[in-house]
């Protein structure tokens, strides 16, 4: 038997990592089914940045092709969806833990202001899909020259 010495520090992480694990169960999608949230077994982790002239949205997406992802605009509301196929098993091979999240996703949220829908560009590259969303000249703030009498 190998001897380990003692680390608070260790088994704070370990209780952390642990308290994750338990909010991630509470709050997964399968307690909610019937419910707006039983449409996604996963939602991929986003960001979104606003600057004067577009708003920029980056969405990880990690093993899934552009063919897999589907993106639309409607009415303002932004939507992006598409699903992540689990592998087949295999035969012979036991799965002791399995930790990725599979199945379909839907992220959709209201455009804040107007946007150029045709201008709109996607660019997935290296598991992330970039979306640029150019405003509509009349959102954009313009700047006025005072003139002195």
């Amino acid at each position: 038997m190998k001897l380990v010495r003692w680390s608070p520090a260790r088994d704070l992480l370990n209780i952390q990592d642990e308290m994750n694990r338990v909010m991630d169960r509470f709050f997964s999608p399968e307690l909610f089914e019937g419910s707006d949230f039983s449409t996604s077994r996963w939602l991929p982790n986003m960001d979104v940045q606003e600057d004067k002239d577009r708003f920029t949205i980056s969405m990880e997406l990690p093993g899934l092709s552009k063919a897999d992802v589907i993106l639309t605009v409607r009415e303002g509301v932004l939507t992006i969806e598409g699903e992540r196929k689990q592998e087949d098993e295999k035969e012979g091979v036991n799965y002791h833990r399995v930790e990725r999240r599979y199945g379909k996703f839907l992220r959709s949220f209201q455009l804040p202001v107007r946007v150029q829908e045709d201008k709109i560009e996607a660019v997935f590259k290296e598991g992330v899909l970039t979306v640029q969303i150019p405003k509509a000249e009349e959102v954009k703030p313009k700047q006025i020259a005072v003139k002195i009498a």
